[in-house]
């Protein structure tokens, strides 16, 4: 296993035993993006799909922040936006407190697909979820909101 990050000897047999996990699971059902089915149908990349999906949830998002939630370059999510702006599903807005800030926000017919592609991320969660009992259900809602609280509180600045 290579190692980027410093891991304590205790959690090295764990990362290898969750790894080993998702490779069988990988082997069942593709890791893939569950929405790259989709992205073809549509003839929407991924990335353009998160984007609806983000901007659906949050609502207007400056280019930065939806290039961070999509993991990718200021750069790169100005293509991605381009490309949605063309097709008529988001529009760009400026700041009237700072030209500088461009938002990027939907457009009517971007909000029908966000629902769209909401409703299938709904049903392909749904059916995940139908693999355990509501006593496994709860304790992975558990696990995820314990990693998310301690991701939030080791990215909160330290004053």
């Amino acid at each position: 296993m290579s190692r980027n990050v410093s891991i304590t000897e205790g959690a090295a047999g764990d990362v290898d035993r969750f790894r080993q996990l998702l490779f069988e699971l990988g082997r069942l059902h593709s890791l893939r993006d569950p929405l790259a089915r989709r992205c073809e149908r549509m003839e929407l990349t991924a990335p353009q799909i998160h984007a609806l999906l983000w901007l659906g949830q949050d609502g207007a998002l400056t280019m930065g922040e939806l290039a961070r939630r999509l993991g990718i370059t200021e750069k790169t999510v100005t293509g991605v936006v381009d490309r949605l702006e063309r097709e008529g599903h988001v529009q760009r807005e400026r700041s009237p407190e700072d030209r500088r800030v461009i938002r990027c926000r939907l457009t009517a017919s971007g909000s029908r697909l966000h629902r769209k592609l909401d409703r299938t991320v709904v049903q392909d969660m749904g059916r995940m979820l139908e693999y355990l009992d509501t006593t496994d259900r709860r304790a992975l809602f558990r696990i995820l909101e314990k990693l998310i609280a301690s991701a939030e509180s080791k990215d909160r600045p330290r004053g």
